[in-house]
């Protein structure tokens, strides 16, 4: 089947190429481009996220050195470094995030039976951000401050996985807890976050739209004790209490009870005081369920040292946006790849295989195989020490 056919063309076979032509129809204008297709664009922009190019110049380079073989790659335009700039300037970003959203609807079904250290039916997420500092001269709609601009990435989780499943784009002045007004909320499920996401009205909310939420408590916090539980002080539990809000806005903006769980930290000699409006899992499951909070914070760090999100091949807003999706969307596409094929391979080996094999004609299910012994540990571990993790907070 894939006999003398390109490893980035067989990568590229796992897209959805139907549904990326409805997302085009969606939002492209009345007159499609004939010389360089929305594909076209697409496929420059995830080679250059497999092979971690620098510049659009580099990509042009690049491609142009195999120009014998775009064609069979899927690339059927014209690859020229204008011509790729402008369609990043003025093609509609929506598409690519749609696209992305869609393979994120995908990988997520393939992972739902993952686990993520915690046996819990419900799916558990995480919500964080991470803020990309850019030039003020060069990205002036991008505001943060005085004398910088920045982007922000507020991006939930699916811990199982680790698959992005929400995704906004802002300038970098939008403060955190602003998100959760246009944050999904579905019912039954967990959302891990930390204080910088503490509004009381808000909480409430998704109290009200049957989801659970774990967070940590403000040191100003005030309440009152209406019920403790015994604790093993063995495990780290210093108390599990029912308690009520007495500050004046705070007891108005979540006018019913809360769950306070303490957990010491005695390698930093630390006290960390959840909040939770769950009372059924056990109080060490609680501080558990924030320990995996972290995993959020890694895939940050995971896709700023192995994707092209810090350094943008464009300066418009729209540029942006559209090289962060595409971004998620090859980071999403490895993910899919890895569960078909079966590996337990970790996804930056992936990605360093097919950053240097993507014009080789290896069947891909062999090239994983064979690397897959020398795989490294991941960087973005499952399994973390619960005081470890907790040292750095």
């Amino acid at each position: 089947m894939y006999a003398g056919r390109l490893v980035f063309a067989q990568f590229m076979d796992h897209l959805p190429l139907h549904t990326f032509r409805r997302c085009v129809n969606r939002y492209a204008g009345k007159h499609p481009p004939l010389s360089f297709s929305h594909l076209d664009q697409f496929l420059c922009m995830a080679f250059a996220q497999l092979t971690f190019r620098e510049s659009l110049r580099d990509i042009e380079t690049c491609l142009r050195a195999h120009s014998g073989k775009l064609y069979h790659m899927g690339i059927r335009g014209h690859v020229a470094r204008s011509t790729l700039a402008d369609a990043n300037e003025v093609r509609d970003w929506r598409i690519y995030q749609e696209f992305a959203l869609r393979l994120i609807a995908t990988a997520r079904k393939l992972y739902v039976n993952d686990s993520f250290g915690i046996e819990l039916k419900n799916t558990v997420y995480a919500l964080d951000s991470t803020t990309i500092d850019l030039s003020l001269s060069l990205f002036p709609w991008a505001n943060f401050r005085q004398t910088k601009a920045a982007v922000k990435l507020h991006t939930l989780i699916d811990l199982r996985g680790n698959i992005p499943t929400f995704i906004h784009i802002s300038d970098g002045k939008l403060g955190d807890v602003l998100v959760l007004d246009i944050l999904p909320i579905e019912a039954g499920s967990f959302y891990v976050m930390d204080r910088g996401y503490v509004d009381f009205v808000r909480l409430y909310t998704m109290h009200q739209a049957q989801a659970f939420f774990v967070t940590r408590a403000k040191s100003n916090l005030q309440y009152r004790r209406v019920y403790s539980r015994e604790v093993d002080k063995a495990t780290g539990l210093r108390c599990d209490q029912t308690i009520a809000l007495t500050g004046t806005r705070t007891a108005l903006g979540y006018p019913i009870h809360l769950r306070r769980v303490k957990f010491y930290d005695a390698t930093n000699d630390k006290l960390l005081v959840f909040l939770t409006n769950n009372f059924d899992l056990p109080a060490l499951t609680i501080a558990q369920l924030y320990r995996y909070r972290w995993q959020v914070e890694l895939f940050f760090k995971w896709i700023k040292q192995h994707l092209r999100i810090k350094a943008f091949f464009g300066t418009s807003e729209n540029a942006v946006k559209t090289q962060v999706w595409i971004a998620i969307a090859v980071y999403v596409l490895v993910a899919i790849l890895k569960k078909r094929l079966d590996s337990k391979m970790s996804l930056y080996t992936m990605l360093q295989i097919f950053s240097v094999t993507l014009f080789e004609k290896t069947p891909i299910d062999q090239l994983v195989g064979k690397c897959a012994r020398i795989d490294d540990e991941s960087p973005i571990p499952i399994q973390l020490d619960l005081l470890d993790f907790f040292s750095g907070h």
